[in-house]
C-alpha cells in the first residue's frame, strides 16, 4: 500500500491523515491546536504540525505530503529566513483602511478585479503589506521575502531550502497575482509596498515542490483551504459548495476567470487548473459557538434549542456580524438582535435566530456567485450540527446535499499528494461516500426580514 499525507493547517488547529493513495481510504490521522488571535507567530504552525504528525504515527512510510492551509495569511521573513513579526492572518481586520487605500490609488473596484480578479478587503495580503509599511516601517525594511502560511509550512517540511514555493490557488487570494495571466503583478505590491520583497515560484497543480527533510517524501504545492476542500470534497462543474467553519464560503468550479468589479466575488484559482469564483463571510460557526456559550449549552444542546423554536423564530432576527463582516464589506460592523419582544425572549428562539442568522449570511453569499447550482454541498464544522443541515434548505430556498462528515481540507491536500504520484492529468476519483439529501420549504419573510435587520 502507498501512502500520502495531508494536512490542514487551520486557523484554530493543524489536522494530518494519512490515506491509501490508490483508494482514499483512511489510514491513521492526528491533530494539534493553534492558538487563538488574528495574529500568530508562525512557530506555533510548525510545532503544532510536528504534534499532529507524531499523533498520526510519523510520515516515515509515506511517499508524498501536501500542505493546505488558510489562506492570505502574511508571513514576512528576513534575510536570513527568519520571521519578521508574528504572522497577520485572514482574520486580522486593522488593514481595513489600507484596503480602501489601495483600492481608490488604482482608479476603483473594477481596475482591481481586472489587475487580480478580486477587489481587495482587509483578510487580502496586499493589504496587511500596505499596513506593514505604514505602521512597522522597520519591520518593512527588514522583510526580505513575503510568503503565505502554507507556502512556508512547505519550506519548513523541505529544510528550508534556498526556493520558496506556492500554488496557483493560494497565490490568487494575495492581491498580487492575477489568475487570468498567472502572473505577479508586481507593480501592486510596489504601490502596497513601496518595494518589491521576493516572492514564492507558483508551481503548477501537480508540481513537485521538494523533498521532506526528514523522510524523504514528495512534497506536492499545497494549496489554500477553499482549493483543498474543493479537491476532498469531489467537487465537479455545476456544483456549489457552503462551507461552514471559522469563516464561511460558498464557491463554484469554473473553466473560466471571473472579475466581480462589485467586491463581493473573489475571483480565485483553484487547485486543479481552473478556477474558483468564492464568497466569503467573516462569521459562521463561531457564532453558533458564541450562541452555545451565551445559553450556557454545548453544540448538541444549541441545536436541540433551534429545533424546538418555530421556524422565523417569531421575528427575531440575530444579524452575526461578530467579528465585522467581509461580505458585505463592514470590518467595524458589530452583531445585533433586532425583534426581541417578551415572547421571544426565549432560550430556543435566541438559538434559533443564531442558526438562521448564520445561514442568511451565507445565502447572501451564494446568491452573490450568481450562478444556478446543479447541487449544494453542506460542509465544514457547522454543517455537524442537526439543526444547521435541517434549517439550511429553509433559508437557502433549494435542497442541500451534506457528504459524509470528514477532514475535507486534509483529504483534499492528501488527493493533492495521491495525484503528484500519479502523474495523471486529473487528480484520483476516491470514493467519498454518499451523501444525505435535506429538503423542506422556505420559510416566508425570513431573507426580507434579515436583510431590513443587516441594513439598520
Amino acid at each position: 500500500m502507498t501512502l500520502v499525507a495531508g494536512v490542514d493547517s487551520s486557523t484554530q488547529s493543524c489536522k494530518v491523515v494519512i490515506r491509501d493513495a490508490e483508494s482514499g481510504a483512511l489510514v491513521r490521522e492526528g491533530r494539534a491546536s493553534h492558538p487563538d488571535g488574528t495574529e500568530v507567530h508562525p512557530e506555533h504552525w510548525w510545532t503544532a504540525l510536528q504534534s499532529a504528525i507524531e499523533q498520526a504515527g510519523g510520515l516515515a512510510d509515506v511517499a508524498a505530503v501536501s500542505v493546505a492551509a488558510q489562506q492570505h495569511g502574511m508571513v514576512c521573513l528576513d534575510e536570513d529566513g527568519e520571521v519578521v513579526r508574528p504572522a497577520l492572518l485572514w482574520n486580522d481586520t486593522r488593514s481595513a483602511g489600507a484596503a480602501a487605500d489601495l483600492v481608490a490609488e488604482l482608479g476603483g473596484p473594477k481596475a482591481w478585479a481586472e489587475a487580480v480578479g478580486s477587489v481587495p478587503v482587509a483578510s487580502f495580503t496586499v493589504t496587511k503589506l500596505r499596513w506593514l509599511a505604514r505602521n512597522e516601517p522597520d519591520n518593512a525594511r527588514r522583510t526580505r521575502s513575503v510568503c503565505l502560511p502554507h507556502d512556508w509550512l512547505t519550506w519548513r517540511l523541505a529544510g528550508r531550502p534556498g526556493v520558496i514555493t506556492t500554488d496557483r490557488g493560494d497565490a490568487s487570494g494575495t492581491g498580487y497575482w492575477s489568475p487570468a495571466t498567472g502572473d505577479y503583478r508586481t507593480d501592486l505590491l510596489e504601490l502596497a509596498m513601496g518595494r518589491v520583497p521576493d516572492l514564492p515560484r507558483v508551481l503548477g497543480p501537480a508540481e513537485q515542490a521538494g523533498t521532506a527533510e526528514q523522510g524523504g517524501a514528495l512534497l506536492a504545492p499545497g494549496t489554500g483551504d477553499n482549493m483543498a476542500a474543493s479537491l476532498g470534497v469531489g467537487m465537479r462543474p455545476g456544483d456549489v459548495v457552503v462551507s461552514i467553519g471559522t469563516s464561511g464560503t460558498a464557491f463554484a468550479v469554473s473553466e473560466a476567470p471571473s472579475a466581480d468589479p462589485s467586491g463581493a466575488v473573489a475571483g480565485f484559482a483553484d487547485a486543479t487548473g481552473r478556477y474558483l469564483p468564492l464568497v466569503c463571510t467573516l462569521n459562521a460557526a463561531r457564532v453558533l459557538d458564541a450562541a452555545a456559550r451565551m445559553l450556557g449549552v454545548g453544540p448538541e444542546g444549541l441545536s436541540d434549542l433551534a429545533l424546538r423554536a418555530p421556524a422565523g423564530a417569531d421575528g427575531l432576527v440575530l444579524v452575526p456580524y461578530l467579528e465585522g463582516e467581509r461580505t458585505p464589506n463592514r470590518p467595524d460592523a458589530t452583531g445585533s438582535l433586532h425583534g426581541l419582544r417578551l415572547a421571544t425572549s426565549t432560550p430556543e428562539h435566541l438559538a434559533r435566530a443564531a442558526v438562521e442568522g448564520m445561514l442568511c449570511g451565507l445565502a447572501d453569499a451564494l446568491d452573490a456567485l450568481g450562478v444556478e447550482p446543479q447541487r449544494v454541498l453542506l460542509i465544514g464544522g457547522g454543517a455537524r450540527s442537526e439543526a444547521v443541515r435541517r434549517i439550511a434548505p429553509t433559508v437557502f430556498g433549494r435542497p442541500v446535499l451534506v457528504p459524509t462528515p470528514g477532514e475535507y481540507v486534509a483529504d483534499g491536500a492528501a488527493k493533492q499528494a495521491a495525484w503528484l504520484l500519479s502523474g495523471e492529468p486529473e487528480p484520483p476519483l476516491w470514493d467519498t461516500g454518499a451523501a444525505e439529501r435535506y429538503e423542506a420549504d422556505p420559510t416566508p419573510g425570513l431573507r426580507e426580514r434579515y436583510q431590513e435587520a443587516a441594513q439598520e
